[in-house]
């Protein structure tokens, strides 16, 4: 038995009648007729009485008929899913965001990803730091990640996206929010708010690095994991932070954002997977990210 019985069979039982069906199934008669034949010789039970004018079904046949149609609907089903998943516009797809990109890219682009791909499932984490985005890339916990990229990692395919300039977060009462802009000397001495050394932050190691290349000893009373706890702290007066401009999304009362001139005052966001992944929708989902920069 193949599937072509269950299509003959199927065809006769709605038809109630050889000639019909054959027609539909463009085919000759007495074929169909043998097919069918064959059929319930396999099972070893009647499906069909037949007379001279038209054909009626058992009730085993009406029985194998209901099963035959749910069978035929599943095989198609299957080959549509197939051609879906070919064409990458089905699946499940996690996205780790770091902090800035969450607050300034993930409303614009979750509605996007959406749109082109309603049949893929998107779920999104947001506020992780890069290694943390790195570790869920390896581990299979997220598939995507929008991140401020490490170093060289053989086991991801990292695109740049673009280079965010820096600013500056300030107190509305610090001195320094007099200022219409800053260069990195003038955050000497300054109480300094900064993501975490010990998670290895890639803004951590950013900053750090402008603030000692123009010869600024760092001063630092607070580190936080979250972008959004950095920018709060700022807000109550702790301290001032270096943030990406895309951080000025979180717009929090009692915050200034004042641009930093000098030096190489920017950092790269991108976007990371896997490099062992390959599946259809991934690269559609990559594709579809690169192509909104």
């Amino acid at each position: 038995m193949d599937l072509r019985h269950l299509r003959y069979f199927v065809a006769v039982a709605e038809e109630r009648h050889f000639g019909r069906a054959a027609e539909r199934l463009h085919m000759a008669q007495p074929p169909l007729s043998q097919q069918i034949r064959q059929l319930e010789a396999e099972l070893g039970v009647e499906l069909l009485r037949r007379t001279t004018r038209r054909v009626d079904l058992t009730e085993a046949g009406r029985a194998y008929l209901a099963r035959a149609r749910a069978i035929l609907a599943d095989v198609d089903e299957a080959g549509h899913h197939a051609r879906r998943v070919a064409a990458g516009t089905v699946g499940h797809l996690a996205i780790g965001c770091v902090g800035s990109a969450t607050y300034s890219l993930l409303p614009a682009l979750s509605r996007r990803l959406s749109e082109a791909l309603p049949g893929v499932d998107f779920s999104f984490r947001g506020e992780m730091l890069a290694p943390d985005q790195v570790e869920a890339l390896r581990t299979g916990a997220i598939d995507v990640a929008l991140l401020r990229p490490p170093s060289a990692d053989p086991s991801l395919t990292v695109h740049a996206l673009r280079r965010d300039r820096l600013v500056v977060a300030v107190p509305v009462d610090h001195p320094l929010a007099r200022r219409k802009r800053l260069r990195v000397t003038d955050l000497a001495g300054t109480d300094l708010i900064v993501h975490s050394a010990d998670r290895r932050s890639v803004m951590y190691d950013v900053v750090m690095a402008l603030l000692r290349g123009a010869g600024v000893e760092p001063h630092v009373r607070h580190e936080v994991g979250e972008t959004s706890t950095l920018v709060t702290l700022v807000a109550g007066g702790l301290g001032v932070a270096v943030v990406p401009e895309p951080v000025t999304a979180l717009a929090l009362d009692g915050v200034a954002y004042l641009p930093l001139v000098g030096a190489d005052a920017r950092v790269e966001l991108a976007v990371a997977h896997r490099a062992d992944r390959a599946e259809p929708h991934l690269e559609r989902t990559v594709g579809i990210i690169r192509a909104a920069f």
